[in-house]
């Protein structure tokens, strides 16, 4: 079967549609949206969003972006609320309904039965003329004026205003509640993601091998030290494991062209070493010791701490936690 249009040219112009959808709705952010945004951060309860159809699919959505970004939320079925799932809201809840047209069979029961609870209800709705919006606390306006497919029916258009509508609730609601970096690696522990976030220096070093030589060492001393551990490095150490420097394998090469003959054996450490080398605290985030190596194209450095040598962080050690 062959398309009558182009099919770049349909997919083209959905999209086009869309994003004339959503900068319309920029213009239609005013002082009760504000108010809503206050609402939910004075209540001290959760947000129950409800919905039914696509709205729940979009509702479930928004509850998980609110959940992740420190903003407690949780989803009620528009048709499971009139059998029990009423029992969910509690006092100092805010619910927040969805619907496009704000007038479905389903909505119109549950309505006053939220009413009912004395808590404050948020209408997202496209039609501020409805049942939904004339009934709510605060109504956030999803207008959308056409769906993006030819027989303006399927939700298309409508389901990505209301979907940018909850991700702009959410992102003031994180702004208002000063939630952090840390906040957030709270919240997604879990993944790639989550080791970007929590994954320190300190929890990658201690289970590395640790080569270290004084600055005495020999040529000898410094290769068997380097190959043993198996880390293409090794630190230079003064006393009480103080910093002095580094050896990589790249050191190496330098020195055997620069030296010939009996002049090997009379070089030390402190005569092949990199003095003040790149280093990094054990406190760092092991994505930020990723940046650095990156950017120095090194393989490893060196976690020191007020000038302690406490080991090795390498390239593959981030490798294998999967940041990069």
């Amino acid at each position: 079967m062959k398309l009558i249009k182009n099919i770049q040219s349909i997919a083209k112009e959905v999209i086009r549609q869309e994003a004339e959808a959503l900068h319309t709705i920029i213009e239609l952010i005013d002082d009760e949206f504000e108010s809503c945004v206050y609402a939910i951060l004075n209540s001290g309860g959760r947000v129950v969003i409800s919905g039914i159809g696509k709205s729940a699919i979009v509702g479930q959505k928004i509850v998980a972006t609110l959940n992740s970004t420190g903003t407690p939320a949780l989803f009620m079925h528009a048709a499971d609320a009139i059998h029990g799932d009423l029992g969910m809201i509690q006092k100092n809840d805010t619910v927040l309904v969805i619907s496009k047209s704000g007038d479905t069979p389903e909505i119109k029961v549950l309505v006053p039965l939220v009413k009912r609870t004395g808590v404050k209800m948020i209408a997202m709705v496209s039609n501020r003329d409805s049942y939904l919006a004339r009934n709510a606390d605060f109504v956030l306006n999803a207008y959308a004026a056409k769906e993006a497919d030819p027989l303006n029916l399927a939700p298309t258009t409508s389901t990505s205003v209301t979907m940018a509508l909850g991700d702009a609730l959410a992102v003031c609601l994180l702004e208002a509640r000063g939630f952090t970096h840390d906040d957030f690696a709270k919240y997604h522990p879990g993944g790639a993601l989550g080791k970007r976030l929590y994954l320190k220096v300190c929890d990658i070093y201690p289970y590395n091998a640790m080569p270290k030589v004084s600055e005495s060492a020999s040529l000898q001393e410094i290769i068997l030290e380097m190959t043993s551990k198996r880390l293409g490095a090794t630190a230079v150490v003064k006393a009480e494991n103080q910093m002095a420097g580094i050896i990589t394998d790249g050191d190496l090469r330098r020195m055997l062209k620069e030296h010939k003959g009996t002049e090997l054996l009379d070089l030390k450490a402190s005569d092949i070493m990199t003095a003040s080398p790149v280093t990094v605290s054990p406190d760092e985030y092991a994505v930020n010791a990723l940046e650095i190596m990156q950017s120095r194209s090194i393989t490893q450095v060196i976690v020191v701490e007020n000038n302690e040598v406490l080991g090795f962080v390498h390239l593959h050690d981030l490798l294998r936690e999967g940041l990069v």
